[in-house]
């Protein structure tokens, strides 16, 4: 019996496709320590642009978060997107599995492509990995924009009710969904308005959002996220202070870039590119 059409491969496809077309292309470092890192990076790396590295969340690979502002985006900077380590081609036979490690994973891959100093965009898990870039290597990383990343997010807050999941089993089988109705469910999550159709990362310590206060941050909300709901960004808008601006997307969810991507790329742009104060939401 013949293997029925798969959507997905051919989505796959067609991404793959716009990456390439958009001057990207697929690399792999092996960092010859059982270590393995996929990379989008640029066919021709233009010294006149900037650097911005793009990190995806929870999912199966890069390809899927971040086409619908990639074209957008290579006009201004020299893009990286790679694949976190245990998703798309990137992999490791080593013990490690915290932010952390991801973070010096993607760091070694900037350096491999000669990148010394970068600006980056962490969407949800990503932004963990982010924080911890930037925590860890402060003197490379310039500009930093977290997307519905909960890195305060404290233990007692899945026992005080703020998520709709009570306990971290729970969560990691819908954050890391094996059958279609968690997939499903997932989805219900991710979106405010759902369209026709890991782990949850633990907490960085505060000494890692200690070391961002002096750094320009933005963050980026969904007003309705069921994953990370609103609070934390405010939560970590307090811990950073006057260095953060933080902006929410109306009547979106977790999934806001895909959700309302115009106005997603219309903040990233005047954060990383106008230099243009962003407006702040005041509401807390």
């Amino acid at each position: 019996m013949s293997k029925c059409f798969s959507f997905t491969e051919a989505k796959n496809w067609c991404l793959r496709s716009r990456f390439t077309k958009s001057g990207l292309r697929s690399t792999v470092t092996d960092f010859s320590d059982g270590t393995i890192m996929h990379c989008w990076v640029p066919t021709t790396r233009n010294e006149s642009k900037p650097d911005l590295l793009l990190i995806h969340g929870l999912g199966a690979n890069a390809l899927w978060q971040w086409a619908n502002v990639i074209p957008r985006l290579i006009r201004y900077f020299n893009v990286y997107v790679p694949d976190l380590v245990f998703f798309g081609d990137s992999s490791t036979t080593r013990p490690e599995r915290s932010e952390s490690f991801q973070a010096e994973c993607v760091m070694k891959v900037m350096e491999a492509n000669s990148v010394k100093k970068l600006s980056l965009v962490g969407l949800s898990y990503g932004g963990f990995v982010g924080y911890s870039m930037a925590a860890q290597f402060k003197e490379k990383v310039e500009k930093v924009v977290i997307c519905c990343a909960g890195v305060c997010l404290e233990e007692k807050d899945l026992r005080d009710g703020m998520f709709k999941v009570s306990n971290l089993e729970e969560a990691t089988s819908i954050l890391v969904p094996q059958s279609p109705e968690k997939l499903k469910e997932l989805l219900g999550y991710s979106f405010f308005k759902l369209p026709p159709m890991g782990l949850l990362p633990s907490c960085l310590l505060n000494d890692f959002i200690d070391a961002m206060c002096t750094d320009p941050t933005l963050i980026l909300w969904g007003e309705h996220d069921q994953i990370f709901p609103l609070e934390l960004g405010h939560r970590l808008k307090r811990h950073l202070g006057d260095n953060a601006k933080l902006v929410v997307i109306k009547n979106a969810g977790h999934a806001f870039n895909m959700e309302k991507p115009k106005e997603s790329y219309k903040h990233l742009k005047s954060f990383l590119v106008d230099l243009q104060p962003l407006q702040q939401n005041n509401s807390k």
